[in-house]
């Protein structure tokens, strides 16, 4: 290909790229990284090869573990967002959420789940947000992120 060719067509390749970049950009913000859990969500497929959904359940919004929790994590957001993490919390236990039912949390729970739908972690005290991160730092696909 000729330089001029080359160079005619570099503005096109990154203008598509821009624009592919934008619409990431656009997803990311239209879902937040903190979010309830609808007691309707029966499963998380739609997250998966996406999304690390990170599952909090309590008693309520005002239990201190869940306290404790959304502190730690609000604390790291920029590195929960570089991981692709997103924090669902369900504090209604009246409210009979499927996932709820489905995992059976004895009161305070969290539950990691791995962008390919496994359950990764699950701890019934506050998670440290150290072990949340390193334990993502190991994972196959994070570390293939890493390596590009």
């Amino acid at each position: 290909m000729s330089k001029t060719n080359l160079l005619l067509k570099t503005p096109m390749l990154l203008l598509a790229i821009c624009s592919i970049m934008s619409l990431n950009n656009v997803r990311a913000a239209e879902e937040p990284l903190f979010q309830p859990l609808s007691p309707k969500v029966s499963d998380l497929t739609q997250y998966r090869w996406h999304n690390r959904p990170l599952v909090i359940f309590a008693p309520s919004k005002t239990d201190p573990a869940y306290v404790a929790q959304i502190v730690m994590l609000e604390k790291q957001k920029a590195e929960l967002a570089d991981r692709d993490i997103i924090v669902f919390s369900d504090t209604s236990p009246t409210a009979n959420g499927t996932l709820r039912k489905q995992l059976n949390p004895k009161g305070f729970e969290v539950v990691l789940v791995g962008k390919d739908g496994g359950m990764k972690l699950r701890e019934t005290t506050p998670l440290n947000t150290e072990v949340l991160l390193s334990t993502i730092d190991k994972m196959p696909m994070r570390q293939a992120k890493l390596n590009e």
